[in-house]
C-alpha cells in the first residue's frame, strides 16, 4: 500500500499543485519539532503555536482557492443560464444538446474540485493524528474545538464546503429542465414545484456521491455498511482496484453472506430454550448464561486463528468452520439423550470455535470490488440482522416432541439437529460452488482504511516524465517517504503492537462498543429467565419477543441512515444513543411493584434499538480514527472490535449465571447494575474525548 504523500503527488491535479496541503512540509516540521524537543531547543508552547500557524496558513490557502474556483464555476453557470432561458422562447434540439454538454463540463470540473477538497481533508486529518502520536498531546482536540466552532472558521469551509451545494442545485435544475424541454417540446416541469420529479444523469450521480462523502451525508445502504466495520483504503489506485476485480466471484460472496446468516441463527436459536434445557439436565436455570456464553468464550480464540488463516486461504477456513459447527450442533442435540451438561457445553464450545465471521469480513475487504463493497458490507449486516431475528422465530416453530430411532426430538434438541442439517447442506454447497481467489505473495491482503474515497475524475492529460527539479525534490524526500511506506505496510502480528497503535479516542470507542454489546447481551440472554419469573411466559412468547427485537434492526437503520445521520454529526448521534441506552437500562430496573410487561418490553426496546443505532455510528467513527496499519494483518481493526464485543458477551453471560445462582429474584437488578455503571462510564469518556471524534 502506497503512502499518502506519494498518492497525493500521483493523484493531484497538476495545474492546482500549489494549492494542495503541503503534506511533505508538515511531516518535516513534525520531525524537526521532535528533534528540537529532544535536545531542549524548543518548548511545548512554541511548538503548538508554530504548528497552529502552519495549519492555519495551509487551510487559508485551500479555502481561498476553493472560493475562487466556486466563483469560476458560478460565472460559467451564469453564462450557460442566459442561453438556457432563451430556449423557452424558441426550443432547438441542437442547442439543447450543446447546453446539456456544457452543464456536464461544469459538473466534471466540480467533481475535480470536490476531489481536491477531499484529498486535503484526508491530509489534514492524517497530519493531526501524526502530530498527536509523536508528541502525545491532545492538539487535535484543541485545534478542532477552537477553529471549527469559531464564527469565521476557515476549517468549517473545508469540512462543510459552503457554496458547493448551490452549484450542485443549479446543475441539477438546469439538466432536468433541458431534458424535460427536449422530451415535452415546450412544457415546463420544475424540480422545485414537483420534488418527486428527478433527473438521473451520470454526472449528477457522481457529484452526489462525492458530496455525500464530504458532508458525511449517508443513506441506508451506507449506514448498514458501517455496521460491518469493513474499512477501505482512502486513495485506492486503479491497479489495486483491477486486482480486486479479478478476484471477485459472486457465488463465493453469497456463500460468505450465507455463512454469516447461519452463524447468527445458530447463536440465537437456543436462547429461548436454554434455561429449560439446563433444567432437564439437572442444572440450575441460570446455567443458561454459561451455555450461551460458552460459544462467545470460544469465539474469542477462534477469531484470532481464523483471521490469521484468512491470510492464506478463504475456502479452507470456511470448510473447517462448517465441519466444526456440524459437530457442535450434533453434540448439543445429543446431550439430552446422554443426560450430560458437559456434552451440552462441549457442543456450544465447538460452535464458538467454528465462528468464521473474521473470514467473512476479510473476504469482502479483499475480494469485492470497491464499487460493490458498500453493498456487500450492507449485505453482511443485513444477513446478521436477519439471522438474529430468524433464530428465535425458528425456535418458536420447533415446539415438537417425538423420537426418531433412539434420538429425542423436542424443543430443546431440535435446534441442534436443524442447525446440524443446515451446516451439512451449506458444506456441500460450499465445496461445489466456492472459488478460491488468487492470493498475493504478502499476507497483508486487506485493502480497507478510514474513509471510502472514490477517485471520480482521472487526469485527462498525459503526464510527462519527471523533470530534473521534480526528481531532485522526490529524491530529497525519498528516504522519508519510503520509511513511512514501509512502516505503513507492516502488518500487525501481535496484540501488543496493536495496542500501541490505539489512540485514546480509539480506546474510548472500543470501550463504547464493549458497553453496547454488554447491554444487548444482558437484555437478550436473560430474557427467558426474567420473563418466566415475572410473567410466566412460555418458550413461544420468549421466541416471539426476541424475534421482534431482531426485526427492529433494519427499520431503525432505515430511519437513522436516511434521516438522522443527515441532520446531525456522528459524534452527536453517538452521545445521544449512549444516553438513550442509559435511560433504557434505568427504566428496566425492578423498583416499582408489580413489575409489568409494559415496563419490561418498553425498556428492553429502548435499550436494544439505541444500542443498534450506537453500533453503526461507533464502528463508523472507529474506521475513521484507527491507524492504517490496523487495516492489515492478523490483529486488524475488525478483529479488535470483534474481540471487544465478544469479551463483553462473555462477561455478561457470566454475570447472569453468577447472579442467578445466588438469587433469581434479584437477577434482573443485579445484572443491570454493572451494565448501567459501564454505560455511565462510557458517556463520561465520550464527553472527555468529544472534540476528537470526527
Amino acid at each position: 500500500m502506497v503512502g499518502y504523500g506519494k498518492k497525493l503527488r500521483e493523484l493531484q491535479i497538476q495545474e492546482w499543485k500549489g494549492y494542495y496541503i503541503n503534506y511533505k512540509l508538515m511531516k518535516k516540521k513534525v520531525k524537526r519539532y521532535v528533534e528540537q524537543m529532544e535536545v531542549g531547543a524548543q518548548n511545548r508552547h512554541n511548538v503548538l503555536r508554530d504548528f497552529s500557524m502552519l495549519l492555519d496558513n495551509q487551510i487559508e490557502k485551500i479555502v481561498l482557492f476553493l472560493l475562487e474556483q466556486q466563483g469560476v464555476l458560478a460565472h460559467r453557470l451564469s453564462d450557460i443560464g442566459q442561453e438556457h432561458h432563451a430556449l423557452f422562447q424558441q426550443p432547438n434540439s441542437i442547442i439543447i444538446s450543446e447546453l446539456q454538454e456544457a452543464y456536464r463540463d461544469v459538473g466534471r470540473d466540480l467533481l475535480r474540485l470536490l476531489n481536491f477538497v477531499e484529498m486535503n481533508v484526508i491530509g489534514l486529518r492524517k497530519i493531526l493524528k501524526k502530530f498527536d502520536k509523536r508528541f502525545g498531546y491532545k492538539f487535535t482536540d484543541y485545534y478542532v474545538k477552537t477553529r471549527a466552532n469559531h464564527p469565521y472558521s476557515q476549517l468549517r469551509q473545508i469540512f462543510r464546503h459552503v457554496g458547493i451545494g448551490a452549484v450542485v442545485g443549479v446543475l441539477s435544475h438546469g439538466l432536468a429542465d433541458l431534458q424535460d424541454l427536449q422530451q415535452s417540446q415546450g412544457s415546463y416541469i420544475s424540480i422545485y414545484d414537483q420534488p418527486s420529479y428527478s433527473h438521473q444523469d451520470p454526472i449528477l450521480d457522481s457529484i452526489k456521491e462525492a458530496v455525500d462523502r464530504l458532508s458525511n451525508s449517508t443513506n441506508f445502504l451506507q449506514f448498514l455498511g458501517r455496521h460491518a466495520f469493513i474499512m477501505q483504503e482512502e486513495l485506492p489506485s486503479p491497479s489495486e482496484d483491477h486486482i480486486v476485480d479479478e478476484r471477485y466471484h459472486f457465488m463465493s460472496l453469497l456463500l460468505n453472506l450465507a455463512n454469516t446468516f447461519l452463524y447468527m441463527v445458530n447463536t440465537y436459536i437456543i436462547v429461548p430454550t436454554a434455561d429449560n434445557y439446563t433444567l432437564s439436565l439437572g442444572a440450575a436455570a441460570s446455567v443458561c448464561g454459561v451455555v450461551i456464553g460458552t460459544m462467545a468464550v470460544a469465539q474469542v480464540f477462534s477469531s484470532v486463528y481464523f483471521s490469521a488463516w484468512s491470510n492464506r486461504s478463504y475456502l479452507r477456513p470456511l470448510v473447517f468452520s462448517s465441519i466444526v459447527l456440524l459437530i457442535g450442533n450434533m453434540l448439543y442435540a445429543l446431550a439430552f439423550d446422554m443426560n450430560s451438561i458437559v456434552v451440552l457445553l462441549m457442543g456450544r464450545l465447538f460452535c464458538g470455535l467454528g465462528s468464521a465471521r473474521a473470514v467473512n469480513r476479510r473476504y469482502i475487504s479483499d475480494c469485492v470490488p470497491l464499487k460493490l463493497r458498500m453493498q456487500a458490507s450492507a449485505g453482511f449486516v443485513s444477513a446478521s440482522a436477519l439471522g438474529m431475528a430468524c433464530g428465535p422465530a425458528l425456535a418458536c416453530l420447533l415446539q415438537k416432541n417425538f423420537r426418531i430411532y433412539k434420538f429425542t426430538m423436542n424443543q430443546d434438541t431440535l435446534p441442534g439437529w436443524v442447525m446440524a442439517l443446515a451446516w451439512l447442506v451449506y458444506l456441500l454447497w460450499l465445496w461445489i460452488c466456492f472459488k478460491e481467489p488468487a492470493h498475493e505473495n504478502q499476507g497483508n491482503l486487506v485493502l480497507y482504511e478510514a474513509d471510502t474515497v472514490h477517485v471520480a475524475v482521472e487526469n485527462e492529460h498525459t503526464q510527462p516524465l519527471l523533470t530534473n527539479s521534480e526528481a531532485k525534490e522526490q529524491d530529497e524526500d525519498g528516504e522519508e517517504e519510503n520509511d513511512n511506506a514501509e512502516e505503513t505496510k507492516k502488518p500487525v502480528t501481535s496484540i501488543v503492537v496493536a495496542y500501541k497503535l490505539l489512540t485514546p479516542s480509539v480506546k474510548v470507542q472500543l470501550f463504547v462498543y464493549f458497553m453496547l454489546k454488554y447491554a444487548m447481551e444482558i437484555i437478550l440472554a436473560e430474557s427467558s429467565l426474567v420473563t418466566e419469573y415475572y410473567f410466566i411466559w412460555t418458550t413461544s412468547n420468549v421466541s416471539i419477543f426476541l424475534a421482534c427485537l431482531g426485526l427492529t434492526v433494519l427499520p431503525v437503520n432505515i430511519v437513522v441512515g436516511n434521516y438522522i445521520s443527515n441532520m446531525f454529526e456522528e459524534r452527536q448521534v453517538l452521545l445521544t444513543s449512549e444516553i438513550m441506552v442509559c435511560i433504557g437500562l434505568l427504566l428496566s430496573f425492578h423498583i416499582m411493584i408489580p413489575y409489568s410487561v409494559t415496563q419490561y418490553v418498553g425498556s428492553a426496546l429502548i435499550t436494544f434499538v439505541s444500542a443498534e443505532v450506537l453500533e453503526g455510528v461507533n464502528l463508523s467513527l472507529l474506521s475513521k480514527m484507527m491507524s492504517s496499519r490496523l487495516s492489515r494483518g492478523t490483529f486488524n481493526g475488525g478483529l479488535l472490535s470483534t474481540e471487544a464485543g465478544t469479551l463483553a458477551r462473555v462477561i455478561a453471560d457470566g454475570t447472569i449465571t453468577i447472579s442467578g445462582y445466588f438469587s433469581e429474584s434479584k437477577l434482573l437488578n443485579t445484572t443491570l447494575l454493572p451494565a448501567l455503571l459501564i454505560c455511565i462510564s462510557s458517556i463520561i469518556a465520550t464527553c472527555y474525548r468529544y472534540n476528537s471524534l470526527y
